[in-house]
């Protein structure tokens, strides 16, 4: 049967201590919001709407290709009112009603589903619960066998209910009486509000039976309220992916060290040390290896390519054999052919360096283009800016840079040449000429002792 989903997205998360409208944090470089959207959508709804309210534009924003539709609660009177907006874009729709919260990034779509099976069961409303060790702040769940009799907030429970570990997860499927019902919600409680756990009452009244699904695992249910919330969350996000890539084939040496993102895509044989990040569309092929605490983002290794210690790539690529660091910078636009070398301390922003280039330490090549076999010296530096425009540098295959050099850009150094060490180049140096750009050493004898008698 099909069915539609509503994601309460409203909620102004005051307790976040933030500007960012709550579904906007970030878990793992991505809203927390679409976590739960994208589970709803795996179970391939006929209609989608989220419905929103604080920083409504923002939200909408972050929601830009996703088959849904938006509703907007002018004022947040609680989770009933919230779901009573998305009423008009369900017109005409006969099929049960699947709501979630923007805040649970955790469920998972098999979850879900489960819910809409108890519909298909004979069930009029369905409601997801966990047990918890300790349920302080969370309404009681009342039952009889699988028929919920009750959700008891915690103010007004007995103490005997309070002993109840049952409790409700904030997650709903409906059939479509639900809109007709929601019109019979009351708000009379200390705040307010109209909540939908009042449903159970008003469906039993119907007679329409009303079942809870409990969680095996109550960590799906985790929603986010604080910081605190949205790190434990995200710690479990970050397990559930460190434990699907090493079933894989991806080695992770001390893995609970490693962070990386969804977005990631890493290959079997993969080897990461000890506190690498991975962000972005960063893609790692097979037999690659990151050492420690090496940060890439939006970068590509080809299989075979090594990064070491402490590198930062970021809109880099590497091809098979290459290899960067310790304490290589690689910024957007460097590419780095096969064989390539990029030692420790050394900077490449959009350049190419072509296969067997080495750059072993110390040096800066920005907007260049670095031919088959060079030899970049330590302290090395493209000089590709003028103060208002960029400019490229050309070394040709098999050229020497020596150490210490200026290319002062635009400048070409034909195959094969050499610059001496200490030269500031600002001329073409031809195919296998020497360049030198320095003034003439002289040593004026006896200079220390003269000095000291004057002083």
């Amino acid at each position: 049967m099909a069915h539609a989903v509503v994601i309460l997205a409203a909620g102004l998360g005051t307790r976040m201590k933030s500007r960012l409208p709550k579904v906007l944090h970030p878990l793992l470089g991505r809203p927390m919001l679409l976590y739960s959207l994208e589970a709803a959508l795996a179970t391939r709804p006929e209609k989608g709407v989220v419905v929103l309210g604080h920083g409504r534009e923002e939200v909408e924003k972050a929601l830009l290709g996703y088959p849904v539709e938006v509703a907007h609660q002018e004022a947040q009177l609680g989770t009933a009112h919230a779901l009573s907006m998305a009423e008009p874009f369900l017109q005409g729709f006969s099929g049960p009603i699947l709501v979630l919260q923007g805040d649970t990034p955790l469920l998972r779509p098999r979850t879900l589903l489960r819910l809409l099976e108890a519909l298909k069961a004979g069930a009029g409303m369905a409601l997801l619960t966990m047990e918890l060790p300790d349920p302080t702040g969370y309404g009681r769940i009342l039952r009889q066998g699988e028929e919920v009799l009750a959700n008891v907030e915690e103010k007004e429970a007995s103490e005997e209910v309070r002993r109840i570990r049952e409790v409700n997860a904030g997650a709903y499927a409906f059939d479509q009486e639900v809109f007709r019902l929601l019109k019979e919600v009351k708000n009379d409680n200390q705040s307010g509000e109209y909540y939908l756990p009042d449903l159970i009452a008003l469906y039993r009244k119907a007679g329409r039976k009303v079942v809870a699904i409990r969680l095996e695992d109550p960590k799906e249910a985790l929603g986010v309220n604080t910081r605190a919330q949205l790190a434990q969350v995200e710690e479990i996000l970050l397990e559930r992916l460190r434990r699907g890539w090493m079933e894989a084939g991806v080695r992770m040496i001390l893995p609970e060290t490693i962070y990386l993102e969804p977005t990631v895509e890493l290959a079997p044989d993969v080897t990461l040390w000890p506190g690498v990040v991975l962000r972005g569309q960063t893609r790692i092929g097979e037999g690659c290896e990151v050492g420690a605490y090496a940060v890439l983002e939006d970068t590509v290794l080809e299989p075979g390519a090594r990064v070491l210690p402490h590198t930062v790539a970021q809109g880099a690529h590497l091809e098979a054999g290459s290899d960067a660091g310790p304490f290589a910078r690689l910024r957007p636009g460097a590419v780095l052919k096969e064989g390539a070398h990029v030692g420790n301390f050394v900077e490449v922003k959009n350049a190419v360096l072509h296969p067997g280039v080495k750059a072993g330490h110390l040096a800066y090549l920005g907007d260049a283009e670095v031919g088959r076999g060079a030899n970049i010296g330590a302290g090395v530096i493209t000089a590709n800016y003028d103060g208002k425009q960029k400019h490229k540098t050309e070394v040709g295959e098999e050229a020497f840079i020596g150490s210490n050099s200026v290319l002062v850009a635009p400048v070409r150094i034909g195959r094969r040449a050499i610059v001496g060490a200490g030269s500031v180049i600002t001329h073409e140096v031809p195919e296998e000429a020497l360049g030198i750009a320095r003034a003439r050493q002289r040593n004026i004898l006896g200079y220390r002792s003269r000095k000291d008698e004057t002083a």
